[in-house]
């Protein structure tokens, strides 16, 4: 870890107190808190606004002005109160966790068979919903988890965000380890958890994503077909009741002889999967990113 600065001390100063007062606000009041910060995110100082409705246009080009700027407005509200919830997550006891989240019984079940083939497990998950919940709820049900993250800027933030997440049950990963840790995490049985929606640039597998070419990671695809572990794409979608619903799919993963072709493939039927789920409730999603920033090669 590099020798923290000045402003690193200080953004942990601030993080740190954020932390400490979030943390013991009653659930309804942090949410409270954290949508209001999220609406004058987008409403007042307009923070990456010109992002998240360029990409709600390319993804739904047939909506209606009025749905796109209410999804908008969905999208920042969304963000303050995750923001808030991942914060009051990691000082949640296993069972509170539990209480928090429900995992259908058919997906659950899916899940320990895959585990049942002693190879380990793949999470894919996308920016949407909570996808720090999603890890903390496969921990607290038993199942090790390990995280692959990549580190914040800040050395301190980043021990303070491993943590967290150790606290919670989630080991860390971080990426630049992982080709080399993988393996042996698999062969323990534990599930591996990967968030596998940025644009990937010019190294990535380009398939549709709500029908526009997108740079996807090829990493999921790639550790599936090469280790033989079962492969799911999950997600945390927020209910009304302020509760989460975890989902999982399992994701054919045959291999045919042509590995970049089984990739592509493979990596298809992911974004396809977190699609769907996104279209169920487009607030939910990160759509701050520039998801299709690279270009296709024929498109240069």
């Amino acid at each position: 870890m590099r020798k923290p600065t000045f402003r690193d001390r200080a953004e942990y100063a601030v993080s740190r107190a954020l932390e400490m007062v979030v943390a013991r606000l009653p659930s309804r009041v942090a949410r409270g808190l954290g949508t209001a910060i999220g609406t004058l995110a987008g409403s007042a100082l307009g923070i990456r606004r010109e992002t998240v409705e360029a990409n709600l246009r390319r993804a739904f080009p047939g909506a209606a002005p009025e749905w796109i700027e209410e999804v908008t407005r969905q999208t920042y509200r969304h963000l303050g109160r995750e923001a808030f919830e991942m914060v009051r997550l990691s000082r949640m006891s296993r069972q509170q966790i539990i209480e928090l989240t429900d995992i259908p019984e058919e997906d659950f079940a899916a899940v320990q068979a895959a585990l049942a083939e002693g190879r380990g497990l793949l999470f894919t998950t996308g920016h949407y919903g909570n996808w720090e919940v999603a890890a903390a709820a496969v921990a607290a049900r038993g199942m090790p988890i390990d995280a692959i993250v990549k580190r914040q800027r800040n050395p301190l933030v980043d021990a303070q965000v491993e943590a967290a997440r150790r606290r919670m049950g989630v080991e860390v990963m971080e990426m630049s380890v992982a080709p080399t840790r993988i393996l042996r995490a698999l062969s323990q049985g534990h599930t591996i958890g990967i968030v596998g929606d940025q644009d990937a640039r010019s190294a990535g597998a380009f398939v549709p994503f709500f029908g526009v070419p997108s740079s996807t990671y090829r990493g999921p695809a790639m550790m599936a077909l090469r280790f033989g572990a079962p492969l799911f794409s999950a997600v945390a979608r927020r209910l009304p009741d302020g509760r989460y619903r975890l989902t999982a799919e399992r994701i054919p993963v045959h291999a045919t002889g042509d590995l970049d072709a089984d990739v592509v493939r493979v990596t298809a039927s992911l974004a396809a999967s977190l699609e769907r789920e996104i279209r169920k409730d487009p607030g939910q999603y990160f759509w701050f990113h520039k998801r299709w920033k690279t270009p296709p090669p024929t498109e240069h």
